[in-house]
């Protein structure tokens, strides 16, 4: 068996690796200073020891594994700590022991980027469970909290791009070697988790692999079918492309540009893509066959486009100018295609060497590329991350969002937690269980009275952290505390969450505000006898929009007697038929005419209690006021037990006008169905009963309807109440 040494100041690493020496790790390190290249060594020497006999969850043995995941790592030309990091990813972590070892040996910054790596795996076990929200929650939007989340909890960039390398190496071995659940499960996770990762970063090597990969993981015929439909006629095409590059490098070096031209490789997942969305045939493709010119600036680009136009017509529709409108993740180039010779389509990319390097290696290229220049490489890496994120986020977001989001350093203003089925919910940094709650649902929020976070109790103030399952202890019934509200306390951190526990209190204080105003008027409405004035015409009357407001006027104390009065004489404010004024009969044995008869009385003025509002058949009671006459109260009325006994008289009803009619109050509960009042009224526009007034309650699951109507008496109140209970969404209709 051969062996492969790396030689390095802490000793000799060697694996067998085969009859001859893989030349992987030579071009892995040769680039990399000393001391780096003894941080590789040291790490490929622990890996060939710990790794003996062990084997990776996807099938494939442990060192295998590590090699090919530093080999995709490499291709980002990453530092030693991050190779080193992608050769250690097997390493027991969980045992403080293996833990401190490693950071005596090689250095705790690579110890903390193989935690970081772990730590991303149980969120992208998350991923799993994206389908089963998916009634809840649009499954999309979890899937780009789970990425977000992924980013938010590591502290360096790195961690990231092993991750991605370690996933490439997976879908080499499993697309060859797994069954055909594993490779379905190892490609769903690429696609929705780690490739949208890779191309929002601009590491397009990687995500082009793991797209191709991936692809053909699920989908292994339609991809063979395609690379044979590229096999079949390499030869031919490369031929083509040969003759194109020639001529091309002719006319640019005629034209005084300096130039590279080469053929451009392309990428399966890309042209099956591209077949799907247009809808053609592999040979109907205008860039299966493709250059890519090089040039030094900017400058030079167009005036290349310019000579490619002029050699070849251009294809309308298929130009774009990316270096004026760069895309999202800031990638440049300009793209054509043409009918090259023996009129066949060529796309054509032009670029220059700085938008090359971007495109073909991003982030992890961009900063290394600009070292030569003397700028501090830390520095621009960290700054380089930083545009990709704020060009992420730029696609997520509106300015609004924005502006709340990048008050403070990139991520620091986040935190990502989770609800007990694993959906993940982004709140602001130092956000509270009640955040939480009221970013679940609103009800949630104002029935909260306690939290677990990982199945401990918490106070409500407590402070969330990345990754943590955070469960809400409800009531039944209830709502916020004034104390929420108070800054100083800390229970509320989010806008959301503030403006929804003061949206409470407001409609609360609304809701007593209309009932006051609704007591009051219907006291002085009593004083004047006019018990039964048509509310609407009132309020019209009295220049008010509706009798809500209305009722909020006379509870702020705006309406004053003499405006009552007058607005009473107005020919717009009606009056009920007198069931309220009536004169009695005499005597227990006649029947009045109309109205109540109370027994042993002659001709006193009545008025029925706006209390209780007794209608016919009800059984009521008489009670002799001081200068008011008789107020009727239904007998069941709690106001009754605690009236002087020596004032109540017996009281019945009469014969009465078929057009007199009686006012009473009817309460009405649902679900907040957004047509449940119309509903209702269009029951009362059918049955020809008049609505005197109407409120409305509503809450994000329930609704509360008070209606005052104007009926001929109970009998035709329960057929109401019969139609009503009926509709959708109402939970209950019932006299108050």
């Amino acid at each position: 068996m051969g062996s492969e040494r790396v030689k390095g100041m802490g000793g000799t690493a060697e694996i067998e690796c085969g009859a001859q020496p893989q030349p992987w790790l030579q071009a892995l390190v040769e680039r990399l200073p000393a001391r780096e290249r003894d941080l590789v060594a040291r790490a490929l020497d622990w890996a060939a020891a710990a790794y003996a006999g062990r084997i990776h969850p996807c099938g494939e043995s442990w060192l295998d594994h590590a090699r090919g995941t530093a080999s995709a790592l490499g291709v980002l030309r990453m530092d030693g700590e991050a190779l080193a990091a992608a050769l250690l990813l097997g390493a027991e972590l969980a045992d403080p022991a293996t833990r401190e070892a490693l950071a005596r040996r090689l250095g705790q910054p690579v110890v903390v980027l193989v935690q970081g790596v772990h730590s991303m795996a149980p969120i992208q076990a998350l991923r799993g469970r994206a389908d089963a929200l998916a009634r809840s929650a649009d499954k999309s939007a979890q899937l780009e909290a789970l990425r977000k989340m992924l980013l938010a909890m590591v502290q360096d960039i790195r961690v990231v791009l092993i991750k991605l390398a370690d996933q490439v190496q997976t879908l080499r071995y499993v697309a060859v070697h797994a069954d055909a659940y594993q490779r379905a499960q190892a490609a769903q996770d690429t696609f929705e988790l780690l490739a949208p990762l890779a191309n929002r970063l601009g590491v397009w090597q990687l995500k082009w692999e793991l797209e191709d990969l991936a692809f053909r993981c699920q989908e292994p015929e339609t991809y063979k079918s395609i690379a044979r439909g590229l096999d079949e006629k390499r030869a031919d095409r490369e031929a083509y492309i040969t003759r194109v590059i020639r001529v091309l490098r002719e006319q640019l070096a005629a034209g005084g540009i300096a130039a590279e031209v080469s053929g451009r490789p392309k990428h399966i997942f890309s042209i099956y893509k591209k077949m799907m969305r247009k809808g053609v045939a592999l040979d109907q493709l205008s860039d299966v066959r493709a250059v890519r010119v090089l040039v030094d600036d900017v400058k030079d680009c167009y005036t290349a486009l310019g000579i490619v136009h002029n050699l070849w017509s251009p294809v309308p529709g298929e130009f774009d100018d990316y270096i004026a409108k760069p895309k999202a993740n800031d990638y440049r180039s300009l793209h054509t295609a043409v009918v090259g010779p023996e009129d066949k389509i060529l796309e054509v990319q032009i670029r220059t060497h700085e938008m090359h390097q971007h495109a073909e290696l991003g982030v992890a290229a961009h900063w290394r590329y600009k070292e030569s220049a003397g700028v501090d490489a830390r520095f621009d890496r960290r700054l380089s991350w930083l545009r990709r994120i704020l060009d992420w986020r730029e696609e997520l977001s509106d300015a609004g969002e924005l502006a709340e989001s990048f008050k403070t350093e990139l991520f620091e203003d986040s935190v990502y937690v989770l609800t007990p089925a694993g959906r993940v919910i982004d709140l602001p940094k130092g956000a509270t269980p009640i955040d939480f709650a009221y970013h679940v649902h609103t009800e949630l929020g104002h029935r909260c009275r306690g939290a677990k976070v990982n199945g401990q109790m918490v106070p409500l103030h407590y402070q969330l952290s990345n990754g943590e399952v955070v469960e809400i202890v409800a009531a039944k019934e209830g709502g916020p505390s004034r104390d929420w509200l108070n800054p100083e306390l800390g229970f509320i951190r989010s806008g959301r969450a503030r403006a929804k526990v003061r949206q409470w209190f407001n409609s609360r204080e609304h809701a007593q505000a209309l009932a006051a105003g609704r007591i009051a008027l219907e006291k002085e409405l009593a004083r004047l006898g006019r018990i039964h004035t048509g509310l609407e015409e009132l309020a019209a009357a009295l220049k008010f929009g509706s009798v809500e407001e209305l009722f909020l006027a006379q509870s702020r104390g705006e309406i004053s007697a003499r405006s009552l009065q007058n607005a009473l004489k107005s020919p717009g404010a009606a009056v009920a038929p007198a069931a309220q004024v009536m004169p009695l009969a005499g005597l227990p044995a006649r029947q009045p005419a109309s109205g109540i008869l109370l027994v042993g009385v002659d001709k006193l003025l009545t008025q029925l209690a706006r209390c209780c509002k007794p209608a016919p058949p009800d059984p009521i009671i008489g009670f002799v006021t001081r200068g008011r006459g008789v107020t009727v109260h239904r007998v069941a009325c709690s106001n009754v037990a605690q009236l002087p006994a020596e004032r109540l008289i017996a009281a019945q009803w009469g014969r009465r006008d078929s057009s007199t009619r009686f006012a009473v109050d009817v309460e009405v509960l649902g679900s907040g169905h957004p047509n449940l009042m119309r509903d209702v009224l269009d029951i009362m526009s059918r049955e020809k009963v008049r609505v005197l007034s109407s409120n409305s309650q509503v809450r994000d699951l329930s609704a509360r309807l008070l209606l005052t109507l104007e009926v001929e008496g109970v009998t035709q109140l329960e057929l109401l109440l019969k139609q009503i209970r009926a509709l959708p969404g109402v939970n209950g209709a019932q006299r108050r």
